[in-house]
């Protein structure tokens, strides 16, 4: 085989609480279309600056062909993305996975999702957008002795979910620098019951519970500052009766809900309250993970 093209789902992490370690998959897509050739790197369907061998994509491919101890001779790659840069969507994940198997099944997939895992892993540096896009769903993810491990937990299936995605990108390095060296006891204790409460709200569908568990004390309460009008937007959406959070470091904002008339609610008053321009996308839980579409 010499051409291949992957399709990744998008991916929201933390989902409150669960800083680092929550993640789930979601039903926006990045496909990636490898194609070996005799010599030279080619990546087109990207802006010029991420045509370089830095290019996540290329930067993947190449770990996992090293493991593999295959030579990589060129390459012709094309990102058709759909997620949204810099959003807090997982679009960096996202390539590293459709790079990683890209690789692995050019070659005869000789390693394992877990194998790709850990090397993406390694590149990355925390798995909870790694993980729902390997696998799918809902994840929650450690690393022990430097290697990832995942698990993924059940969902209710009436949950639905809006994406706030603004006119505005954040970089995750500023959304970093904003957050505490230190936690205090009691602030790690109210992340870690929070954090449970979540996972179990997700599998029964009770939204009242979810409300209350999404809210943490280690990072949203530090971003919130870098994001326009964040305390108005919480405030309304939880008015209506809906979950919500940041997603990963931001600035796109999740409604978790089981009212399908909050989207067209928040259309309606998003544009008294604030005046930034925000998209709202509807979307659902993606079960399968990264996948080769042709």
């Amino acid at each position: 085989m010499k051409r291949v093209t992957i399709r990744v789902p998008a991916t929201t992490a933390n989902l409150g609480p669960g800083f680092d370690a929550f993640g789930c998959a979601l039903s926006l897509y990045t496909d990636v279309t490898f194609e070996e050739t005799d010599s030279g790197l080619e990546i087109t369907g990207c802006d010029e600056e991420f045509t370089g061998p830095d290019n996540l994509a290329y930067a993947s491919f190449c770990a996992v062909m090293d493991s593999m101890s295959e030579q990589v001779k060129g390459v012709k790659i094309h990102i058709d993305a759909s997620i949204p840069v810099c959003r807090g969507l997982g679009s960096s994940a996202a390539l590293l996975v459709a790079g990683a198997m890209g690789a692995n099944v050019l070659h005869g997939n000789k390693l394992s999702i877990q194998g790709l895992l850990n090397i993406t892993n390694a590149m990355e540096g925390h798995p909870d957008n790694l993980a729902p896009a390997f696998y799918g769903g809902l994840t929650a993810s450690m690393v022990d002795n430097g290697l990832p491990v995942t698990v993924n937990f059940p969902l209710h299936p009436d949950w639905e979910i809006l994406a706030m995605i603004p006119d505005f990108n954040l970089s995750t390095t500023l959304a970093r620098s904003v957050l505490p060296n230190e936690l205090s006891r009691a602030d790690a204790i109210y992340n870690i019951a929070h954090g449970a409460m979540v996972l179990k709200a997700l599998e029964l569908g009770d939204e009242k519970l979810l409300r209350s568990a999404m809210q943490d004390r280690l990072h949203q309460g530090y971003r919130k500052h870098l994001i326009t009008d964040f305390e108005k937007i919480e405030a309304l959406v939880r008015t209506m009766g809906a979950a919500f959070c940041l997603s990963g470091a931001g600035p796109t904002l999740l409604c978790i809900t089981r009212n399908k008339n909050v989207r067209e609610q928040l259309e309606a008053k998003l544009p008294t309250i604030t005046q930034a321009d925000w998209e709202l996308i509807p979307l659902h839980v993606e079960f399968q993970g990264a996948r080769v579409i042709e």
